[in-house]
């Protein structure tokens, strides 16, 4: 019996999957649990509609990322921190605090997006990657001064 996977079963496929199983298991196991669906010509449009509208959407959002990718490439974003003697700051820059100032400036970047090759303790302008979607990184400059 084909069947329509309505979540991930270990052993047998992801969600939206078509599977061949036994139809004991089908009746008894996968279809009990809203596991699986029988892959009847509707339920296969329904999945159908169903990935098509999420590769119109991941479509989208890739487009939009790299749209605000353009945007950020290249701009310098400004962070004022506490700092001591020779310009060392009393702690450093995380990825918190560039995702706050990149907020600031109206763009939404997760800090876990967000890589800092070594840690930031000091004054000056560094190159900090933001990855905005799987296949859109920019590289944006965060400039890190004293508080006056």
């Amino acid at each position: 019996m084909k069947v329509i996977l309505l979540e991930e079963v270990k052993g047998l496929g992801k969600a939206d999957d078509i599977v061949e199983v036994n139809d004991g298991y089908a009746r008894n196991f996968l279809f009990k649990k809203d596991l699986a669906l029988e892959a009847t010509p509707s339920n296969l449009n329904s999945i159908k509609i169903k990935k098509a509208a999420q590769a119109e959407r991941a479509r989208r959002h890739l487009e939009e990322c790299k749209e605000m990718g353009s945007k950020l490439s290249g701009q310098t974003f400004k962070l004022e921190m506490k700092t001591g003697e020779g310009g060392r700051l009393y702690g450093a820059v995380t990825a918190s605090d560039i995702a706050a100032a990149v907020a600031k400036s109206g763009y939404k970047v997760d800090k876990k997006n967000i890589t800092i090759k070594n840690p930031i303790k000091a004054i000056g302008v560094y190159d900090i990657v933001a990855k905005l979607h799987t296949e859109v990184s920019v590289t944006i400059k965060v400039q890190v001064a004293a508080v006056e």
